[in-house]
């Protein structure tokens, strides 16, 4: 059993200030909640009830279930490992771990088969996953083999210190070099398999920086830099700007230029503190072939 303690710092409901503050996903907080294992002020609370600043919140987890996904032999590339973490490079068309129809062929699947220990605060079907990519998203991913590894890295994203930056491929030309979106994301109301803006009061806050790199006579090469981690978060705020990102199948043009297996997204670097050590890391992944690809055409046609 592993208790937390948190101080709030600032109103909203508990699973959604618990969700930000931890790895744990709203739904299993809402588990906790209901097992009276979450404390406000010493007084069981329910994943709806509000905090406000000052608040002490505590959780009670308990020890996490044996891990049940299967080691695979999956080819993956490990840029670094050592006795508390390894570092990365997501193929695109791999799934980060198991979900529903989907147990076998995930990036969980390979690294059970490639690392001797994954930790386990994420449960029995998402062992060492800190942070997530979606399926066709290539890049770097750290991967925490202890749990008291994955507890430091996933504050330092949660606290902003840990960074992650990508680059993507959007279509048309931008006008601005640089700029911050802020919005909240929610789930589509129109489509449950999409992530939309939504309106102020609703969703999660979700914070993206956007550099211009490039620009193209119908495109425009773009670095995302990520202050929040919310699902679908750079794609959603690329089409929100009104630059889906090219090659996206849920938020992008629905007649693609070119043919591609997924959106040309790629996390490209990752830096935070070691959890042993306090060594700042920052790790690089060359763009895949396939993006790099589009990339000289582009270059081609302005010459």
């Amino acid at each position: 059993m592993r208790r937390i303690e948190l101080t709030a710092d600032c109103a909203a409901r508990a699973d959604v200030f618990l969700s930000e503050h931890t790895e744990l996903t709203r739904s299993a907080i809402k588990k906790l909640c209901d097992a009276d294992m979450v404390w406000l002020n010493g007084v069981n609370v329910r994943a709806g009830d509000k905090v406000k600043a000052g608040d002490l919140v505590v959780l009670q987890i308990p020890d996490p279930a044996p891990v049940a996904a299967r080691p695979e032999d999956i080819p993956i590339e490990i840029l670094y490992e050592d006795e508390d973490l390894a570092v990365v490079n997501k193929p695109q068309g791999m799934t980060v771990h198991a979900g529903a129809g989907n147990r076998d062929g995930t990036l969980v699947n390979a690294l059970l088969f490639r690392l001797t220990s994954l930790s386990g605060i994420n449960g029995e079907l998402r062992p060492g996953i800190v942070h997530r990519l979606d399926k066709d998203t290539s890049g770097l991913l750290v991967v925490a083999k202890n749990d008291s590894a994955h507890l430091s890295l996933s504050k330092q994203i949660a606290e902003k210190t840990a960074k992650r930056e990508y680059f993507a491929l959007l279509e048309g030309v931008m006008k601005d070099d640089r700029g911050t979106v802020v919005t909240q994301i929610g789930r589509d109301p129109r489509d449950r398999l999409r992530q939309a803006v939504l309106p102020a009061g609703e969703g999660r806050r979700a914070e993206t920086e956007y550099f211009v790199e490039e620009r193209f006579p119908r495109n425009t090469l773009v670095r995302f830099s990520l202050k929040t981690g919310r699902t679908h978060q750079i794609r959603v705020h690329a089409k929100y700007l009104g630059h889906p990102v090219v090659g996206d199948p849920l938020y992008g043009y629905k007649n693609q230029r070119f043919a591609l297996d997924g959106q040309l997204l790629h996390a490209f670097r990752l830096t935070f503190s070691h959890p042993r050590t306090g060594e700042e890391m920052t790790f690089e992944a060359p763009m895949p072939a396939y993006f790099t690809r589009i990339l000289t055409i582009l270059r081609n046609e302005t010459h």
